[in-house]
C-alpha cells in the first residue's frame, strides 16, 4: 500500500474507532443514597450488580450521603446528578432556600416513622406513650414531626420523657429497660432483633402512618440541571431504577447479595431483613391504587402540611406541586 493511501487508511480507522468508542460510551450517573449502605438502600446496588443500568446504557456509579438534606445540597451543588431522601427534606429546602431540585418518583408511599417497643413496656396504642421514657437519635428527622403527631392524637407532649442519644445506642437501651421505646425508621427494625431477643423480649412495633401521619416519604431527586440538559438519560435512568426496585422486591436474598458484592462489610443476612422491612412501605394500598413512583395530589399536599406544621410555615409558602416533576415514572 502506498505511504500516502496507508497513512489515508490509518486516520480513517482511527476516527472509526473513535466514533465506536463514542457511540458505545455509557451515560455516567452519579446517584447519592441518603445514608450509610444497608439493606433499604439494595435497590440501586441490585441494578448495577444485575446489569440493569448497564442495559439502559448507564454507569452509574454510587454516593453516600449523610441525610437527604445532605442529598439536596450535593445535588444543588452538582456533586450528584440523582439521589434518594425523604420528600419532606426537599420540600422544605425549596421552600426556604429554592433548592434547584425535584423529585421525580415515590419510592416510600407511607412514611417510615414508629415508636419500637417491647411486648411487657405497657405500650399497645400511641396514647399509652404519656408517662413513658422514649429514647431518640440525636438528629433523627423524626423528632421535628413527633410533638405533632402526639398534638394530633391528643396527645401533650410535655407527657413523654424524650431522651436523645446516639443511634447505635437505641437497641441496646431497648432491650437492658433503661427506656420504654423508641423512635426509628420501620427499614431498621431487623437490628433490634438480636439485642431483644438475648434479653428474652419480644418486638413491638407502632408506625406512625397508622396515627394519621400520612405523606411520601422516600423519593427519589433530580437536580434541575439533570432534568434540563439530560432528561433522555434520566428517563432511562428512572425506568432502570423502578425495575431494579421492582425485581429487588421479588429477590430479597439477591438484593442483600448485590450489595454485599459491592459493600463487603454489609452483613448479608441483616440487610436481606431490612430489605424486607421496607417493602411494605413500598408496596401498599397506596401504591396499588396510584401506581408505583407516581405523586398523588392529596397525598402530596399532606406531605407539605406536616413539613409546613413542623417549620412553623404557611401552607401557601409553597405549592408542592412545583417541586415535582411527573414527566419520568413510567
Amino acid at each position: 500500500m502506498k505511504p500516502r493511501l496507508m497513512k489515508s487508511f490509518l486516520a480513517s480507522a482511527a476516527f472509526l474507532a473513535a466514533s465506536v468508542g463514542v457511540a458505545s460510551a455509557a451515560d455516567a450517573v452519579k446517584f447519592m443514597i441518603d445514608w450509610l449502605p444497608a439493606g433499604d438502600k439494595a435497590a440501586i446496588y441490585y441494578g448495577v450488580e444485575k446489569g440493569i443500568f448497564a442495559e439502559a446504557d448507564l454507569d452509574v456509579s454510587v454516593l453516600v450521603g449523610r441525610g437527604s438534606s445532605d442529598v439536596v445540597t450535593k445535588l444543588s451543588t452538582g456533586a450528584a446528578d440523582v439521589g434518594s431522601g425523604g420528600l419532606s427534606a426537599l420540600l422544605q429546602a425549596v421552600a426556604t432556600e429554592k433548592a434547584p431540585a425535584k423529585a421525580i418518583l415515590s419510592v416510600y408511599t407511607k412514611q417510615p416513622d414508629a415508636i419500637f417497643t417491647t411486648t411487657d413496656s405497657g405500650i399497645e396504642k400511641l396514647a399509652d406513650v404519656s408517662g413513658k421514657k422514649i429514647a431518640t437519635a440525636t438528629f433523627s428527622s423524626s423528632n421535628v414531626v413527633w410533638p405533632l403527631v402526639l398534638e394530633a392524637n391528643g396527645i401533650d407532649p410535655a407527657s413523654v420523657q424524650v431522651v436523645k442519644v446516639d443511634p447505635g445506642a437505641l437497641a441496646p437501651m431497648l432491650a437492658t429497660g433503661q427506656v420504654d421505646a423508641t423512635i426509628n425508621w420501620m427499614t431498621v427494625a431487623p437490628a433490634f432483633a438480636g439485642p431483644l431477643g438475648e434479653a428474652g423480649k419480644t418486638f413491638k412495633s407502632l408506625p406512625w402512618s397508622e396515627y394519621g401521619f400520612d405523606g411520601y416519604g422516600l423519593s427519589i431527586f433530580a437536580s434541575d440541571t439533570m432534568i434540563k440538559d439530560r432528561p433522555e438519560v434520566l428517563k432511562r435512568f428512572a425506568a432502570a431504577y423502578q425495575k431494579a426496585t421492582s425485581m429487588a422486591i421479588e429477590d430479597p436474598e439477591g438484593a442483600a447479595a448485590a450489595l454485599k458484592a459491592m459493600v463487603p462489610e454489609i452483613d448479608e443476612a441483616t440487610a436481606v431483613e431490612q430489605w424486607k422491612a421496607s417493602i411494605p412501605l413500598m408496596v401498599n394500598e397506596i401504591s396499588e391504587k396510584n401506581g408505583a413512583g407516581t405523586f398523588e395530589p392529596e397525598l402530596l399536599k399532606a406531605t407539605w402540611s406536616w413539613v409546613a406544621k413542623s417549620q412553623g410555615m404557611e401552607m401557601g409558602a409553597l405549592d408542592p406541586e412545583t417541586v415535582i416533576d411527573r414527566s419520568f415514572a413510567d
